[in-house]
């Protein structure tokens, strides 16, 4: 009886342990990987904008969820195994300091009367800083 009661427990255990989920390295090649897509997402967003009105607050919006995931990225990179982190961090660390001189550079120097423009140019900026940076790492 004590033998059969241990193997039904032993067999709970494995069960439990198999059914745990994710490691914590797929966890955060899971929120690297939605942070990165949600990046994708924005900066299509970004690039179909006009000017108008509403563009300015679409913008803002689109380069604040920007920061967002990339602070996901940052959240997730202690996770990650130490190839891939070192992918992650340094992918992460260009395409933030790409990004913050873009809307440094963008915000002190936009003018009314080449405004479409410089946003265009800025959206095409960090379109490219994107695939030389983050879009090379893997997500399958």
């Amino acid at each position: 009886m004590f033998r059969g009661a241990s193997a039904i427990a032993m067999i709970f255990i494995v069960l439990a342990i198999a059914g745990c989920g994710q490691s914590s390295q797929e966890k955060a090649k899971a929120q690297v990987c939605e942070a990165r897509a949600d990046i994708t997402k924005q900066i299509t967003t970004l690039s179909g904008l006009t000017l108008s009105t509403s563009s300015i607050t679409e913008a803002k919006t689109g380069v604040e969820a920007i920061a967002a995931d990339l602070k996901k990225i940052k959240g997730a990179q202690a996770n990650l195994d130490p190839a891939r982190k070192e992918q992650v961090e340094a992918a992460t660390h260009t395409f933030e300091t790409q990004l913050t001189a873009i809307v440094n550079d963008l915000t002190s120097n936009l003018s009314l009367t080449n405004a479409a423009s410089q946003v265009q140019s800025a959206v095409t900026q960090l379109t490219t800083s994107y695939k030389q940076t983050l879009a090379p790492i893997s997500c399958s």
